[in-house]
């Protein structure tokens, strides 16, 4: 007799309010919740593809930008610097970049770029992180004596040619990487997109 009283229809009510109501509660809730996932407008900007106006780039000149917080260089080589790379061929650890992960397979090639003239590195040493400098003079340098331009690291005298392919015998393991990077015209290049990408 103690269910004399009760009202099934107010009690379904009643129950089917508070599922409701805690279903829209869990919601609220949980967005926070999940736009803590997404990175920060801070971080998505960092790791966006940074567009650089190349026309303005001199034969011989580097101009170096900022990628994921990387220095990036753009080198215009000159004709002499794209003529000297097959005689270092014989002082390289890795001459052909057999080592796929320091550049896309659009770099794998005698000049590792897209367009001969137009060199993009990352311009760290692949030793311990140090930058390089610039040595764009194909005459001999007190580190060595057959110098062809490149890129020297001071800090344990690692050597890359004006490829960024790292010399027999120096503390860097591996090649200058190479980003990911595309032509968006002929005077324009988006760092940070694979050739091919829209």
């Amino acid at each position: 007799m103690a269910n004399q009283g009760v009202n099934s229809g107010r009690r379904r009510f009643l129950t089917a309010t508070t599922a409701v109501v805690g279903a829209v509660g869990a919601g609220f809730a949980a967005v926070p919740f999940i736009k803590s996932w997404q990175p920060s407008a801070r971080a998505q900007v960092a790791g966006a593809p940074v567009e650089v106006d190349i026309s303005k780039i001199e034969p011989g000149q580097r101009i170096t930008v900022q990628w994921r917080g990387q220095p990036v260089w753009l080198v215009r080589r000159t004709p002499e610097q794209l003529a000297a790379l097959p005689s270092q061929n014989p002082r390289l650890r890795d001459p052909n970049s057999d080592n796929t992960e320091q550049q896309p397979d659009y770099a794998r090639n005698e000049f590792r770029s897209i367009r001969p003239e137009l060199l993009v590195l990352v311009g760290l040493c692949t030793h311990l992180g140090c930058v390089p400098l610039y040595r764009p003079e194909l005459q001999a340098q007190p580190f060595d004596s057959e110098w062809k331009g490149g890129f020297y690291c001071p800090c344990h005298n690692s050597r890359f040619d004006m490829a960024g392919r790292v010399y027999e015998g120096v503390p860097a393991p591996t090649n200058l990487k190479v980003p990911p990077y595309r032509f968006v015209d002929d005077n324009r290049v988006m760092i940070g997109v694979d050739e091919g990408a829209a």
